[in-house]
């Protein structure tokens, strides 16, 4: 396949990911709006709030299928299309149990839309023979804080049902200026210099398998620190350490902050340190960076421990989805990217309750263990074949 070719697969591709990061970020700010509406309570709030992730990890294994028979990038649009339409519904509704029930059709468009471009972007990777994947990681940051900021601005002036909605207008446009494309590119052949047994992801044998949910470990450890670091970091340094507010947002952003200029450095850094090393690095400098944000008694001295953390974050979930997608395809990617993405459901409550049973700082040092234990599974496998 051409280069030029290449190059703009990539930047479509690249473009599905900022829109993803986007569009949930968009819904995520508006949710203390729509709880109101709804006159949920806290409880039965995150009961609802479920309906993403169960739709989410139903999708996420159902979607490798899909990919398999209708290919990548069909179903990259398709979901990137259901995705942006359903994102209007929850400010149309009036109960807790109505707003589950759209959640799920939201978490089933977004959990689709994580396994079809993440393949298809495996697949770019295993073409270009370069370590890529961070930049699309990055991407799905940068849309994050972009459509976060952007709903920031805008809360005060529209309702969330104009605001989302405009959300949709937009999430269709990009969808049909970057899928028409999207659709028209073939998806990419290895290299004629890959050897025939690498050409093609394995069959999910024994074997394989074990090995791709060894690195869908790795995104759960990794998950697990990003979904913690976004309900708690906040919490954590106004109680804990006495700060304002404000002061408790920019902790977080530091964190967001890092966390993608990581990923926009990751191709480099993998190209120079490979990925074993990458993986061992990384979780070790996050394990180090969130002992010094759990358990700092100052202020600054927390927020240079979530800078140290995002940075150390920052390249693990990309890598290992890339490995498991180099494994075993599509199937790999739905199954890393599951197990990921239980890492990141799983912290937030894992938190909360440890923090009820011991305190809310010795909590995150949960954090730095699991990135520890990333670090070690990378180091484990680094003899193991990663396509």
């Amino acid at each position: 396949m051409p280069g030029n070719t290449l190059t703009r697969l990539r930047v479509v591709l690249t473009v599905f990911f900022a829109l993803d990061g986007f569009v949930f970020a968009g819904w995520v700010v508006r949710i203390p709006a729509i709880k109101q509406q709804t006159g949920a309570s806290a409880s039965t709030l995150g009961l609802a709030l479920l309906g993403v992730s169960a739709g989410a990890v139903v999708t996420m294994i159902l979607t490798g299928r899909l990919c398999r028979r209708y290919g990548n990038h069909r179903v990259t649009v398709v979901c990137a299309a259901l995705l942006s339409l359903s994102v209007a519904l929850p400010p149309l509704t009036h109960s807790p149990l109505a707003l589950g029930a759209v959640l799920l059709v939201f978490g089933s468009a977004y959990g689709g839309l994580n396994v079809a471009f993440n393949s298809a972007a495996v697949d770019l990777v295993r073409a270009l023979q370069r370590p890529i994947m961070p930049s699309f990681h990055a991407a799905f940051s940068l849309g994050g804080m972009i459509g976060a900021g952007l709903g920031g601005l805008v809360a005060g002036q529209l309702s969330p049902a104009r605001h989302l909605l405009g959300l949709t207008l937009i999430g269709l446009l990009v969808t049909a200026l970057a899928g028409h494309p999207l659709l028209r590119i073939q998806p990419p052949a290895p290299p004629e210099s890959t050897p025939r047994e690498d050409a093609a992801p394995r069959r999910l044998d024994t074997r394989t398998r074990g090995l791709v949910i060894t690195f869908g470990l790795i995104a759960l450890c990794t998950a697990y620190g990003e979904g913690a670091l976004a309900d708690w970091s906040a919490l954590h340094i106004e109680q804990d350490l006495d700060a304002s507010a404000g002061a408790a947002a920019v902790g977080y952003s530091c964190f967001a902050l890092a966390m993608t200029i990581g990923r926009l450095t990751g191709t480099r850094l993998l190209e120079r340190l490979g990925q074993t090393r990458t993986l061992v690095s990384g979780g070790t400098i996050a394990a180090i960076g969130m002992l010094l944000g759990a358990l700092a008694p100052a202020l600054w001295a927390a927020f240079l421990g979530f800078v140290i953390t995002g940075l150390g974050l920052a390249n693990l979930f990309p890598v290992a989805v890339e490995r498991a997608g180099a494994l075993a395809g599509p199937d790999g990617v739905a199954i890393a990217s599951t197990l990921g993405y239980g890492g990141m459901l799983l912290g937030p409550p894992a938190i909360g309750f440890m923090a009820d049973w011991f305190s809310l700082p010795v909590a995150l040092t949960s954090v730095a263990a699991l990135a520890a234990t990333a670090a070690v599974i990378g180091f484990v496998t680094r003899t193991r074949p990663a396509s």
